[in-house]
Order: C-alpha cells, then structure tokens, then sequence
C-alpha cells in the first residue's frame, strides 16, 4: 500500500497511547522534531504559542522527540514530559521518541521526507526542529528548517486554516 497522507500513519503519545494522525482528519498539522537539549529547544515556546493562537481554528502541533542529533534527548518519556510541562507548558500532542533518518527511521518521518525534500532535494533531516506544515487534506505543503523561528510560519498557517473553511 502506498501512503497517500499523513493520515496513514500512527504514533505513540509519551504516555503509550496510539497517536492516530487519521483523528487530526481536516485540521492543519505542523510536525517537528525536537529534543530537549538543543539549542533549538527555545522553540517549544513558539510552537505552543502557535497552538494555543489557532488550535481553536484547527491547528495541531504534534513534536516527536529525537536523540538522533548530538543526542540532545537523552531522557525517557516520563523525563520529556516533565521538562517540556516544567518549562515550555506545552499542551501540544507528543509522541514518544522516533528516528527520524536512517533505516530505523519512523515510516511517518520517511513520508514527510520525500513529499518535502530540503535544500538541493536533500531528504535527510539535518537537525533538531525541522517543521513540515501538513494541510487539511493530510498532504505536506512545506518544510522549514530548524533556524525557522515557529512565529515566521504563521503567515502559511493562516493560510492553511483559510482554505476548504
């Protein structure tokens, strides 16, 4: 079967519990990859203020941690929920932690890859807080790379929330 959205795809929550992107149908996600170490970790704080400023307009964050890059999260579930509640007060969907290159890639990351290749078609993740911007219809838009700040994408969510409304 060939996956035709990001809708074909599950994760796990922190917690364990099946993460379904099919019960985000018709809403605007933006996925990124995080990690609690990083110098991108700041960002938690824009990515939940977009969630809070349009959630109600149908935007989801969902952040799925990474150790893949300089191993900036280390901890396990229960230690990623402390610190992102703790410091950033996220209220956003997190999964539990994924690969996101390389043959233990998660099928999800591999999918978002190749609908929005990098820069020169590159479709590695390069680091920590890459952004895909998925519309309604659980296709990916754009991707944005980690020196994206979350506020300079919310020209493209507005967007996104405007249409088939």
């Amino acid at each position: 079967m060939t996956n035709t959205s990001v809708y074909d795809f599950a994760l796990r929550t922190l917690d364990g519990h099946p993460l379904k992107l099919a019960d985000f149908r018709g809403r605007v996600l933006l996925i990124v990859n995080t990690a609690s170490r990083c110098g991108f970790t700041p960002q938690y704080a824009g990515l939940e203020r977009l969630h809070r400023d349009y959630a109600a307009r149908g935007l989801t964050v969902i952040g799925v941690p990474c150790n893949q890059f300089g191993a900036q999260e280390p901890g396990d579930s229960e230690a990623i929920a402390a610190f992102c509640d703790t410091h950033y007060g996220v209220s956003f969907p997190l999964s539990e932690k994924e690969e996101v290159n390389g043959d233990g890639a998660h099928p999800l990351f591999n999918y978002l890859k190749q609908s929005a290749p990098g820069l020169l078609g590159t479709t590695a993740i390069k680091w920590n807080f890459t952004k895909f911007l998925v519309n309604r219809d659980g296709q990916v838009v754009a991707r944005y790379a980690p020196t994206d700040a979350p506020e300079s994408l919310r020209s493209a969510i507005e967007r996104l929330l405007h249409q088939n409304h």
